[in-house]
């Protein structure tokens, strides 16, 4: 007996290499277990055979998001720093609240970004930051998909990476594989090259990849120039971090150079773009790290410098600086965008699990959306809606390796009421400190 049916609804279906997407109508998705067993027809499957069947007439299948980077306990300080350049944000804002964090606060915000990823059809993340254990028990109990990385900083010592390293041991392939991780030194600026050899030897003795922040504006990459004659994309290269597989955070200052180094490595770009106009940033350059074979992934960076975790946002967002970037109208049509949001993000976020598309034998992360909406309306473009037009409550079910965890926009794993309590809680023991600091 197979564990899923999800019946009478359209897929998306993105050819094989990338470059385009089309609406299949009238089809059935068969799930046995984590995996896709097929799509096909409808009404070729007998219901009785199945332990669970969802009739989804009217709605739209695709494979669920990717955030491709965030740090999602940083929905513990939205709206804390608005209107501020990047530095004043880092080292006035963020950077001294963080400090009274405990491993419990982290647990607690992870389930609150965790849920308003899932509300939001985002089935995996990517995520840099400080409490990892109790960032991988969120994600262990809530049900997303995850990549974790414990974010380091040299003046913490090599000890952080060997606890770093304990971490990993610990939590890889966990919750029935929908755990993984990697190493998260912060970036070239905040860990000297010492610091990430160290890192590059313990992630390829622990066999796993790299996440990390670089040339996040172009005045980074200037900086770099000027005090050690290599941009911090070179920087990585000569001390190995690129040797390994590597997200790569930002990359707004990336160089014509830097993108010919990055295509001779299995690295992935997260393109945080609502970040980048908010903070007054620079923008990765998208089509020339496409152009280069170089995957580029949707990310939402935190929701202290973005205010959501809504890659539909980051979608749009992207697809229109882009266009803007280049002049062009005709830069990034939707049929790439889409290729973007999904086959393209989950090469970033993983370069060998089957994720970002719906077919047999990938891995059944998938959303439904419902299409009758009235900002969907006329559906003559249903590939320009997803685009331009999808808002995160058409989300209605979000299932993840096989399991549903969103149901009529209902979360099924934990308490939504509860968690938001508990946040609230926190926050108002957070200001406190802030104030008597």
């Amino acid at each position: 007996m197979s564990d899923l049916l999800i019946k009478n609804c359209s897929v998306l279906q993105l050819n094989n290499d990338g470059t385009g997407a089309e609406i299949l109508t009238d089809r059935d998705i068969l799930i046995r277990g984590n995996l896709i067993e097929a799509v096909q027809a409808t009404a070729l499957a007998d219901e009785s055979h199945f332990r669970t069947c969802i009739d989804a007439k009217g709605m739209l299948a695709m494979p669920g998001l990717i955030n491709t980077h965030a740090h999602v306990p940083m929905v513990l300080f939205r709206g804390l720093a608005e209107d501020v350049p990047l530095e004043r944000w880092l080292n006035d804002c963020i950077w001294p609240i963080e400090r009274y964090l405990s491993e419990e606060d982290v647990y607690w915000a992870m389930l609150l970004g965790a849920i308003e990823m899932i509300e939001a059809g985002v089935t995996a993340v990517a995520d840099h930051y400080f409490y990892m254990d109790s960032a991988a028990s969120a994600v262990e109990k809530v049900g997303i998909r995850a990549n974790l990385g414990w974010a380091m900083f040299d003046w913490m010592g090599e000890s952080i990476i060997e606890r770093t390293s304990a971490f990993v041991r610990q939590w890889q392939g966990a919750a029935l594989g929908r755990i993984r991780t990697m190493m998260a030194p912060h970036a070239p600026y905040t860990c000297n090259d010492d610091f990430l050899r160290a890192t590059v030897k313990a992630a390829e003795k622990l066999g796993v990849g790299i996440h990390i922040h670089v040339s996040e504006t172009k005045e980074q990459t200037s900086a770099s120039l000027v005090s050690r004659g290599l941009t911090p994309i070179q920087i990585l290269e000569q001390t190995g971090v690129l040797g390994v597989p590597t997200i790569l955070a930002h990359a707004c200052g990336a160089t014509p150079d830097d993108i010919k180094i990055l295509a001779r490595y299995p690295t992935g770009i997260a393109s945080a773009t609502k970040t980048y106009l908010k903070l007054g940033m620079d923008l990765t350059p998208v089509s020339e790290f496409r152009q280069a074979g170089i995957p580029v992934g949707l990310a939402t960076d935190g929701a202290a410098s973005n205010n959501t975790l809504d890659l539909w946002e980051s979608l749009r967002l992207l697809a229109m600086a882009e266009k803007l970037r280049w002049g062009n109208p005709e830069v990034l049509p939707v049929a790439e965008a889409i290729s973007i949001a999904t086959v393209e993000s989950a090469r970033v976020f993983s370069r060998v699990e089957k994720l970002g598309k719906l077919a047999s034998g990938y891995l059944a992360d998938l959303i439904l959306i419902d299409l009758g909406k009235v900002h969907l309306q006329p559906d003559r473009n249903i590939l320009a809606n997803l685009v331009y037009s999808v808002r995160p409550e058409d989300v209605q079910t979000t299932i993840v390796d096989g399991q549903i965890v969103m149901r009529s926009r209902q979360i099924l794993t934990v308490d939504k009421a509860e968690v938001i309590a508990r946040v609230r809680s926190i926050l108002k023991r957070l200001t406190l400190r802030q104030k008597e600091s």
